[in-house]
């Protein structure tokens, strides 16, 4: 009877070990064999694990860090964007040629002038971001439309409104749907963080754009590279 208890307590460890292996391997780990933090539970979208410094392990900062990146992607993803269409597509919306991104603001073709640009979108970015300071705070409370409150965003998570003005194709049909999505959103938006900082080293290095500086590599693909470019800092 001995021999036989220790054979079950031998085969229910080793079933839990194989359950945790099954698990840890269907997962996705930004180490394979690694093992996540127990605060990094896989419920988040874009979550792998990665957490070296265990800066997430209090639940509000880790809220706080997830809310910050998602925006910076969002940010990140139009400003990318931002730098290569001016290259790009030429100029549909003011008069003369479009400046370099890094130039763009000391541009003088615009509707207005730098400084009333800079208070209007001062305003306007308050306002948004007190918004969302508040649905931080206390989530789903600035659902509704001030100005029309028949019309109200349906997401229920903070950072994804959802609604007819955030969703207007309605590509979210279903929980699994929704959550590719998000995932599918914060791979993209860290990768455009990279080369957003990318497109500021190209440019402190050459003085070029990212189209220009892609259109000289792929014009020399030997010569024009980063080993060529690469300037060691002087003390």
């Amino acid at each position: 009877m001995i021999r036989a208890h220790r054979h079950r307590s031998l085969g229910c460890r080793s079933a839990r070990s194989s359950v945790r292996t099954v698990a840890a391997a269907v997962r996705p780990n930004y180490f394979p064999g690694s093992t996540p933090p127990k605060h990094l539970d896989g419920t988040m979208p874009g979550d792998y694990g990665f957490d070296p410094l265990g800066l997430g392990e209090d639940k509000a900062a880790l809220a706080w860090y997830q809310q910050a990146e998602l925006m910076h992607a969002r940010w990140a993803m139009l400003g990318v964007a931002g730098m290569a269409a001016p290259e790009i597509f030429g100029n549909p919306l003011v008069d003369g040629p479009l400046p370099n991104w890094a130039d763009a603001p000391f541009y003088d073709g615009y509707i207005a002038d730098a400084n009333t640009l800079f208070v209007v979108q001062m305003f306007l970015m308050n306002w948004a971001e007190v918004r969302r300071w508040q649905d931080m705070k206390n989530p789903g409370s600035v659902h509704a439309d001030p100005y029309d409150e028949s019309r109200k965003c349906t997401g229920t998570d903070v950072g994804y409104p959802g609604g007819g003005l955030f969703n207007p194709m309605g590509m979210a049909k279903s929980a699994e749907e929704e959550k590719t999505l998000r995932t599918k959103e914060i791979a993209n938006g860290r990768l455009a963080m990279v080369a957003a900082m990318g497109c500021f080293i190209q440019h402190d290095v050459t003085g070029t754009g990212p189209v220009a500086n892609l259109k000289a590599h792929l014009a020399d693909p030997a010569h024009a590279t980063i080993f060529q470019n690469f300037q060691p800092l002087s003390f």
